[in-house]
């Protein structure tokens, strides 16, 4: 498909998808988009999704030649919305607006609503092509896509650790591990993501807050301890402040394995029922192993330090493995220096 697209569709296109990507702090469980309008080969509008409940990408490019696009061509990186919802049907939009043709970058994930935007476009007599750059407008949504297929979240888990895999003394002393700009770093990390996951056992050691604190950013992510043995009781630890929403998952709200523990699969799909297209893992080696045992965790971003903090202290996670077989592979897809420490990005 993409031999039908020629390489000013592919610039208008990645236009589209940057300008998507400006809605990462504020369309929360909404899918991030971009449009491009453009006629007689120059842009004449663009706009994208700002906000939960505002207005879709379309529409806020239309407001800009007000919603006269005779003979243009619309440039999307997620299939128009066919319903009403909280906004007004992007698709019956883009048709009485005069449009003559829609570039897509990649369909609606939902399978309720997949395809009948498209439908109801083509159906206007507007060509709709399919699939631009659709790699790089899937990768944007992931968490959006993955919530929209099996019913959870993304899970990106974050680990500090020295050179030598260890992320806190038996003590549990942990502070600080990296640097001050690995640390602000983390801060923008927290802020990509809807909900911030740790477990019990960091919340009574550490006492944490679990906050973005960045002066750009006024809001921070759910936060949601994993509580199966039903240990957080004291209303006055940091994680109930009123600086973000808390939830706690325990045996009276998720349900329990066998085993004892709780069902982390399910704990996961609460998230999902309420929106959650992106959560942050930062938790113990106890709650980050399991959360690898049960294939739970979708992306790590490690920030290293250079540092070795010896034997008598914690690894990232608790995986007792007995043979070089049962190892687990990482695929890195970036490493780079964040001050004197290195940040790595590996899905597994």
């Amino acid at each position: 498909m993409s031999s039908t697209f020629s390489k000013n569709d592919s610039h208008y296109m990645a236009i589209a998808l940057k300008l998507a990507s400006k809605g990462i702090y504020g369309v929360k469980s909404n899918p991030m988009v971009g449009c491009v309008i453009v006629k007689d080969d120059k842009i004449i509008a663009k706009g994208h999704h700002k906000t939960f409940g505002e207005a879709h990408a379309e529409i806020n490019a239309l407001k800009q030649i007000d919603h006269q696009a005779n003979e243009a061509t619309l440039f999307i990186t997620l299939e128009p919305c066919s319903h009403q919802g909280k906004t007004p049907p992007c698709a019956q939009a883009i048709i009485d607006s005069g449009a003559k043709k829609v570039i897509i970058a990649m369909l609606d994930p939902n399978p309720l609503v997949s395809s009948k935007g498209v439908s109801m476009l083509e159906n206007a007599g507007i060509e709709v092509l399919i699939g631009l750059m659709e790699n790089e407008a899937l990768e944007l949504n992931r968490g959006f896509v993955k919530r929209m297929q099996i019913g959870r979240p993304f899970v990106t888990c974050k680990i500090a650790m020295s050179l030598d895999g260890k992320t806190s003394m038996k003590s549990g002393e942990s502070k600080w591990i990296t640097a001050e700009p690995a640390r602000q770093d983390v801060q923008y990390l927290r802020a990509n993501h809807q909900a911030i996951v740790t477990g019990s056992g960091t919340v009574i050691d550490d006492n944490p807050a679990m906050t973005v604190r960045l002066n750009e950013i006024d809001s921070s992510p759910l936060r949601v301890v994993i509580d199966g043995k039903d240990q957080i009781q004291d209303k006055s630890l940091n994680i109930f402040s009123g600086n973000a929403p808390t939830l706690i998952l325990n045996a009276g709200n998720t349900k329990m394995l066998k085993s004892g523990k709780l069902d982390l699969d399910d704990a996961l799909k609460h998230l999902g029922d309420q929106g959650i297209n992106n959560a942050l893992l930062e938790a113990g080696p106890g709650l980050v192993g399991a959360m690898i045992e049960a294939k739970l965790i979708d992306r790590f971003v490690i920030y290293t330090a250079p540092i070795l903090m010896g034997s008598d202290a914690n690894s990232m996670a608790n995986l007792a493995f007995k043979n070089m077989n049962d190892k687990i592979k990482l695929n890195i897809q970036d490493i780079r220096m964040v001050g004197d420490d290195i940040k790595i990005t590996a899905t597994i």
